[in-house]
Parts: structure tokens; C-alpha cells; sequence
């Protein structure tokens, strides 16, 4: 008999496939990543409250440096690619690196006229940790957690959030860090902080998602029910969900999942489109929004499983709540949340207990 959870044809199921959830609409373990989960609006109003430009932060906003350097790790790293575009927008040259990368292969970086901008949600991560201690006459500006960090102590200034302590899966504190670096991008940018009130959405819109989060897990799970590759793809500062994404996938629910951009992902990935792979992918904006949609189209035209991520998506799981779009980034991981629980249930396990990371990477 042939096995009810393949979304293709029956008898050509290929004799090795194997279902990784037999139902759909599968439990969810409701455990402390899930309250995490819950609790980003006000993790978000949190930090939002607690920004401040401080003296030491203003005397960095007035130097002008040759470069900037965004630096971190994991997640913290991919927060990034936002501010990463709002500075080359604005004539800033901003380079982004690997913590890891910047210490061992990239010496040429640091040094007077540096601006490092160091993200890392413990500041205590290991390559941090190495980077505070040479900084080869850098500037170092830390965007942290935690005030009593090394990387809240080495710089010469900080930027705050408050997000609260965190189980395991970088998600609260994640959305802290990309508003926190939406704000500090104004500072950057020389355009002071009148765009506060616009930020100040941010809390609201995530709640309204998250409102109905039961709804759209079941959802995911019906459309995912028979895939074993996920791929997330998108373009410009979506490319935080999409490399985010991707790692998440694999630390909160271990589903093989693959983050790139749009344009990546048609030299080879379209290969492996069929009934067995989903795209995951993000409308982003205005600007590449058609080139996205025309993959979309071609995913499916190739007999693939495709959602698009976006205002206007047909599916309420995907669908993201109305807000100004420089809260873009924050709410375009909600649905690949949604997507680690989702796939977390349908495998049976908790999403976001660990068994071999550990929240903090202490070894390199």
C-alpha cells in the first residue's frame, strides 16, 4: 500500500522514501522556546523603551570612519544584512564578515578608522570574546543583551536591548537585535531618531501574528506535510530571514533547511524542485519583488512546493500583518517560527530543546 503522507503520485513513489509524519495537524509540545516565542512583543516594546543615545554613542555617530565593519555570529550575524543596505544606501562603506573570519583570515580590517559593529545577543560568545581582545585600534560599537558582558565592557559604546533571558533558540532576541539595529542604523546614517515612532509598530504588528499562532502551525503542517528539503530564498535585507531561517530550521526543529538568495537559488537549487522540496520565499521589496514572484511562478511551473512570504500572501500563515516596511525584517522570520514548530510536531520532538548546542558557544 502506498504510503499516505507522499504528495506526489502514489506509484511512483521512489522505493527509499520514507514519511516523516505520518498526520497532520500533529501536537505541539509547548515548551519554553514556544514561550519565547510568545513573549517577542514585549521583548520588542522592552528594548524599544529602553534606546537611548547616549553620549558615547553620539560622539561615535559624529566620527567619520573609512569603513564600517558588521561583525557576529550565527543569527546575530545574519541581523546584519539590513543595516548592512541602509549604509550602502547612504554612501557608508560597510563591510560585512564572519566574527570567526574577521580574527583569523581578515587582519587587514581592524585598525584606526574602523568602525566595528559587534553583534552578539550574550556578548560572551567565544569569537567575540576574542575579537574585544584585539581590536587593533578599532572603535568598537556592541549591540548586546547583556550589559555585564565582554563585549558590553570592551566597547567604546553600546547599544542595549532588552529582551529578556532566552531558553535556547536565538528568537526574542533576534527581533530585539534587528530593531535595535534599525535604530542605530538612523545614528549611522546621520538621520538622527525621528523615525522612532515608526519602529514603535513593531510590538503591535508581531503580536497580531502571533495571535493566531495555533492556526498557523496547523496550516504549515498541512503544507509541508511530505517534504524532506526546505529551502528559503529572498533578496536585499529579507536575506536576514532567509540565512536566519535556515539555521533555526536545523537548531529548533532538525529539518534540513538551506537558506540563499532568490538569485542563488536558479544556479542549481531549481534543480531539485519537485513534490518532495518546498521554497520558502520571501517577497521582500518593491525593487525585486517581480523577480521573486517569476520564481515563485517557475518553482511551480517545475512541479514544486512553494510559499511566498509577504503582505499579500494567499495563505494566512505567510501572510504578514500591515506595517511601515522598514519593520520588513522583523516580521518576515514569524512564519519560519511558525515553520520550526510546525515541523517540530510533525517529527514528534520539542522545538528548541537542545541536545548538543548549548546557548551560549563557548569553543570556537
Amino acid at each position: 500500500m502506498a504510503n499516505a503522507c507522499y504528495p506526489g503520485n502514489p506509484e511512483q513513489r521512489p522505493p527509499f522514501y520514507t514519511c516523516r509524519s505520518v498526520s497532520t495537524h500533529s501536537a505541539i509540545i509547548e515548551g519554553a522556546y514556544l514561550r519565547d516565542l510568545l513573549d517577542q512583543p514585549a521583548a520588542l516594546a522592552r528594548t524599544l523603551a529602553g534606546l537611548a543615545e547616549t553620549p558615547a554613542l553620539a560622539a561615535v555617530g559624529r566620527r567619520d570612519f573609512r569603513r564600517v565593519v558588521l561583525t557576529g555570529m550565527g543569527s546575530s550575524l545574519h541581523a546584519l544584512w539590513p543595516i548592512q543596505t541602509r549604509l550602502a544606501r547612504c554612501g557608508r562603506t560597510a563591510i560585512l564578515v564572519e566574527t570567526s573570519e574577521l580574527i583569523h583570515y581578515r587582519p587587514d580590517l581592524p585598525g584606526a578608522g574602523t568602525l566595528i559593529v559587534a553583534v552578539s545577543q550574550s556578548g560572551r560568545s567565544a569569537e567575540i570574546v576574542r575579537l574585544a581582545r584585539n581590536l587593533g585600534g578599532s572603535c568598537l560599537l556592541g549591540v548586546t543583551n547583556d550589559p555585564e558582558s565582554p563585549l558590553a565592557q570592551a566597547a567604546d559604546a553600546v547599544v542595549l536591548m532588552h529582551a529578556g533571558l532566552e531558553f535556547s533558540v536565538s528568537c526574542k532576541t533576534y527581533l530585539a537585535t534587528l530593531l535595535a539595529l534599525e535604530w542605530l542604523g538612523d545614528q549611522l546614517a546621520g538621520e538622527g531618531t525621528g523615525e522612532t515612532a515608526v519602529l514603535a509598530a513593531a510590538p503591535d504588528a508581531v503580536s497580531s501574528y502571533l495571535a493566531e499562532w495555533r492556526n498557523h502551525v496547523r496550516e504549515i503542517q498541512e503544507a509541508m506535510t511530505g517534504v524532506r528539503n526546505l529551502f528559503l530564498a529572498g533578496r536585499g535585507p529579507s536575506l536576514a530571514a532567509v540565512h536566519t531561517g535556515g539555521l533555526i530550521v536545523k537548531e529548533a526543529a532538525h529539518f534540513p533547511a538551506e537558506g540563499m538568495s532568490a538569485a542563488a537559488f536558479r544556479h542549481g537549487p531549481l534543480e531539485m524542485a519537485g513534490p518532495e522540496s518546498f521554497l520558502l520565499l520571501f517577497a521582500g521589496e518593491e525593487r525585486t519583488r517581480g523577480l521573486n514572484e517569476k520564481l515563485a511562478s517557475d518553482v511551480e511551473a517545475a512541479g514544486g512546493r512553494v510559499a511566498v512570504v509577504g503582505e499579500k500572501a494567499p495563505r494566512a500563515a505567510f501572510r504578514l500583518p500591515p506595517a511601515p516596511a522598514r519593520l520588513l525584517p522583523v516580521l518576515e522570520i514569524l512564519p519560519v517560527q511558525m515553520a520550526t514548530l510546525a515541523l517540530a510536531g510533525m517529527a514528534g520532538r520539542e522545538a528548541g530543546a537542545f541536545t548538543r548546542a548549548r546557548k551560549i558557544t563557548a569553543d570556537e
